[in-house]
């Protein structure tokens, strides 16, 4: 790029977990000091990144899609793609018309200075949009503190893409986050690969955490994931501060011990259920949510009929559900008893109309309460935001509500969420 034009448009847009948002993030951060206008991804602009996911055959699709999408939008850009299914599979990448650069995991961190190197067809005739991307007009931050994964789940594509396990200086994280604080953000996530196994010298989570909430300001924190084994009693009394909020996401994938067995995860049901039990008792309105796979290859009838049975007993506040997706390189990849796509069809909407009655339960359970909700965004005629525990309250109200921290009163199941007025 010749240094004595304006420098281009930019867009970037992500796919998949937290992880990934938290990356894209860092480099809107990056492109925005070094100059560059970001604008959203729905706009025209002279270059578009986009941060790629491959935990599924499904996820890979969407990708091409969105590429294609920049493409018809602006024949003439430049398409950046990174992350994970760059990692993976670069070449079935490069071949997409428009994309001009394929960069893995490993070399994210390079993207700026790649920018830096890139000749693009619109050089010096930068346009405007009325839709700029403001990083500062969020109310949440996800931040990065780990990354990497070397468990090797039978289905899990993640320890292929992401094998280099790396976490964030201690002082680095206080210091992002005092940058948050003063930004305005009212909330962090903390957000990884495996943040339940974050170490960096002798500060683990725990203690991260607890320095976290001794040498910053931030109103509420919250974490991505956690794995059964990770969640001890000692961490949980840190959820006595009510700064961190009530909201454990405990990846469950299946509730049969026969299937978590060929699916290589590292806990039985009841380990998962004694972990459910101690956080219940231990942190008061806590929401618990987690993850699904079914139709996982060899998956009886009556092991299916185990998971509906356990999610339904634990009545989770929200339940992600995935069908089995093959991912080459895997262990399951290469099992023979493969479940029919009809059957996972059928598994998929029987899981989800459960899903859907937990998430209504939950819900219906804090009707007429009183709770905290940061606001985020205008809708329509409501304003929308999250209590801690990770309800989507709607209210109507004159006032600009964004990034303000409320009282609410939750009268009434609503849409997504419940409808509230301040009080």
């Amino acid at each position: 790029m010749n240094k004595n034009t304006l420098k281009p448009t930019v867009a970037i847009d992500s796919l998949g977990c937290k992880l990934n948002q938290a990356e894209i993030e860092s480099l809107a951060r990056q492109l925005t000091n070094a100059g560059y206008t970001l604008v959203s991804p729905s706009d025209m602009a002279d270059i578009y990144i986009l941060n790629s996911c491959t935990v599924t055959h499904i996820a890979d699709r969407k990708t091409r899609h969105k590429l294609r999408g920049y493409h018809r939008l602006n024949p003439t850009a430049s398409l950046v793609v990174t992350g994970c299914y760059a990692e993976r599979a670069a070449e079935e990448l490069r071949v997409i018309e428009g994309v001009d650069l394929v960069v893995g995991n490993d070399k994210k961190s390079e993207i700026l200075g790649l920018l830096e190197d890139m000749r693009y067809p619109g050089e010096g005739t930068q346009t405007h949009s009325s839709h700029l991307f403001e990083v500062s007009q969020r109310t949440r931050s996800s931040l990065k503190i780990q990354d990497g994964c070397q468990k090797f789940c039978a289905y899990c594509i993640v320890p292929l893409v992401r094998s280099r396990e790396e976490n964030t200086p201690a002082d680095q994280v206080i210091s992002d986050i005092k940058t948050r604080v003063k930004e305005g953000f009212q909330e962090v996530v903390l957000t990884g690969t495996e943040i339940g196994q974050y170490r960096y010298k002798n500060t683990d989570l725990k203690q991260l955490l607890e320095t976290i909430l001794a040498e910053t300001d931030i109103p509420r924190i919250r974490l991505s994931s956690l794995q059964p084994p990770e969640i001890t009693p000692d961490l949980v009394t840190l959820w006595q501060n009510p700064r961190l909020c009530p909201h454990f996401h405990i990846s469950l994938q299946s509730g049969s011990d026969s299937v978590l067995s060929r699916m290589k995860r590292r806990y039985t049901s009841d380990e998962y259920r004694q972990t459910v039990t101690l956080i219940r008792d231990k942190v008061p309105d806590v929401a618990i949510t987690t993850d699904v796979i079914v139709g996982f290859p060899g998956e009886t009838e009556a092991e299916f009929q185990e998971t509906l049975d356990f999610c339904r007993e634990i009545q989770f506040a929200r339940i992600h559900v995935f069908s089995y997706s093959s991912r080459p390189g895997t262990t399951a990849a290469d099992m023979t008893s493969k479940v029919s796509a009809a059957v996972k069809k059928e598994r998929s909407r029987q899981m989800l109309s459960l899903a859907d009655d937990c998430t209504w339960n939950f819900r219906d359970s804090y009707l007429g309460r009183t709770m905290d909700v940061l606001f985020e965004q205008k809708s329509a005629s409501f304003w929308t935001g999250l209590t801690g525990n990770y309800i989507k309250v709607y209210v109507k109200s004159p006032a600009d509500l964004v990034n303000m921290i409320a009282r609410v009163k939750l009268n009434g199941i609503y849409r997504d969420g419940i409808l509230g007025e301040i009080i």
